[in-house]
């Protein structure tokens, strides 16, 4: 077993952070790392934080910590921040927010830039709490950078996902579009001390007791996401939003969920590899094929469109 991985698995801090950024790097070298880790994950319970910009979100992860760390649990953070379409920095500001956890060994904080990727996470998510898992977190945290209404794709990733709100927005039925109630398991109401909630809270209750086209609920019926209110910046409504995470948890437990949850990680990641296997290379072949420049002339030139030459490229590409 190489050095990294077996560090790693000893829960050496250093050598989880040294293969992340081989990972966010993109280095090939974490690569044999990652193989070596694989079958050792499964263990943690993984939670996604998504929600408005704006909904204290980060706040809430800050004082959900300091909950877990009193039960005794260690816990691994992955926030993820949007980038700069212009500069292509991030600000990263989670790790000055939760600085205060910045000496305890039993929390692994992580920032992550977008990098321009969709639904508010980054590429190597996935990659990042693989390691984290494999480290022995007892729980992780994902939090998505917050930019909207979209962010859907954290449903993949985690065990439980958890959907931050604030009210006082206005409309709050367009506050909460139909792929966000979809994909919650709970949700939370912050800043209860400053805006009304009652109105969003009521039409959350309402929309989550409307039945489909499917004639099935919004949510599985086996599951309905309670609506949770809490002061995060005054350490109220905590303990409940905590009960109904762990409550969750027992349900996926109870139903096999929680296992399912790996199996369907491992064939996203599977497709995830696959795809930027075969988009390198194919890249690599055309760099020097005289038929694809012929193509993006005609391109170019007018004299054709992406879809025809994608299709060429990819017949000419399948006949090597």
């Amino acid at each position: 077993m190489k050095n990294i991985a077996k560090e790693i698995l000893n829960k050496n801090i250093s050598a989880a952070a040294k293969l992340m950024r081989y990972i966010e790097e993109e280095d090939i070298k974490a690569i044999d790392e990652l193989k070596l880790l694989y079958l050792h994950q499964g263990n943690s319970y993984v939670i996604g934080i998504t929600g408005l910009p704006g909904s204290g979100k980060s706040s809430l992860i800050d004082v959900l910590i300091d909950y877990f760390r009193q039960d005794k649990k260690t816990v691994g953070v992955i926030a993820i921040d949007p980038t700069s379409p212009f500069t292509g920095g991030s600000i990263l500001g989670d790790r000055i927010r939760m600085q205060k956890h910045s000496n305890d060994n039993g929390v692994f904080i992580k920032s992550l830039p977008t990098r321009g990727w969709k639904g508010g996470i980054s590429k190597v998510t996935s990659r990042m709490i693989a390691v984290m898992d494999a480290m022995g977190k007892d729980i992780i945290i994902v939090e998505t950078a917050g930019v909207g209404q979209t962010e859907v794709e954290i449903k993949d990733l985690v065990h439980t996902t958890v959907v931050v709100l604030v009210g006082g927005l206005g409309d709050s039925i367009q506050i909460v579009k139909a792929g966000i109630l979809e994909i919650a398991d709970i949700f939370v109401i912050n800043k209860a001390d400053k805006i009304n909630t009652q109105d969003l809270e009521s039409d959350l209750n309402s929309l989550l007791s409307l039945d489909s086209g499917s004639g099935k609920s919004i949510k599985d019926k086996e599951w309905k996401p309670p609506v949770c209110i809490t002061e995060a910046a005054n350490n109220k409504g905590i303990g409940n939003l905590i009960d109904n995470i762990f409550l969750h948890e027992d349900y996926l437990k109870t139903t096999g969920k929680f296992d399912e949850y790996f199996k369907n990680k491992s064939i996203n990641d599977l497709k995830e590899i696959i795809s930027d296997y075969l988009t390198n290379l194919l890249f690599k072949e055309l760099n020097n094929d005289d038929i694809y420049k012929k193509l993006l002339n005609d391109l170019n030139n007018n004299e054709s469109d992406p879809y025809t030459v994608a299709e060429e490229i990819l017949r000419q590409f399948l006949k090597k």
